[in-house]
């Protein structure tokens, strides 16, 4: 498990995803990262107001809340903060579900009182959004 970890912010994130920096896109409110246990996945963190935030000291970032990569068979569990990895404990598989099943309805709960864009704003069919969204999902998708 590594103990320090760097970053870059990028407009998007790039092909090839390197240990040991977050790379940060404002854009597409999301970060990307290599496991910090060392496995190799790629770990997505979508920033928004009801998943993960970012925050940058000037030096360094830190995301929040922790970071648990329960998909993975690593199962690692740890928090970002100024550029250091904290490795927390592991849940159980209770634990997990439970969590994932708050998060759901936090989520939920924050669509279902977002208001509706007018029909003309230009950002619902913008092309460089839909592009930029288009090429993460095609990116997740290889091997």
């Amino acid at each position: 498990m590594r103990t320090t970890i760097t970053h870059k912010f990028v407009e998007t994130v790039p092909d090839h995803v390197e240990d040991g920096i977050v790379y940060v896109s404002l854009t597409y409110a999301t970060a990307v990262h290599r496991c910090c246990c060392g496995c190799g996945h790629e770990v997505v963190t979508p920033l928004h107001p009801k998943q993960w935030s970012i925050t940058f000291n000037g030096e360094a970032i830190s995301l929040s809340p922790s970071i648990g990569n329960w998909s993975f068979a690593c199962r690692s569990h740890y928090w970002i903060r100024a550029g250091h990895i904290h490795t927390a404990r592991t849940y159980t598989r209770a634990e997990i579900t439970h969590l994932r099943a708050d998060d759901q309805v936090l989520l939920d709960q924050h669509y279902a009182h977002r208001p509706q864009r007018p029909p003309d704003d230009p950002t619902e069919s913008s092309p460089k959004w839909r592009g930029g969204i288009k090429a993460w999902f095609q990116r997740l998708r290889r091997p």
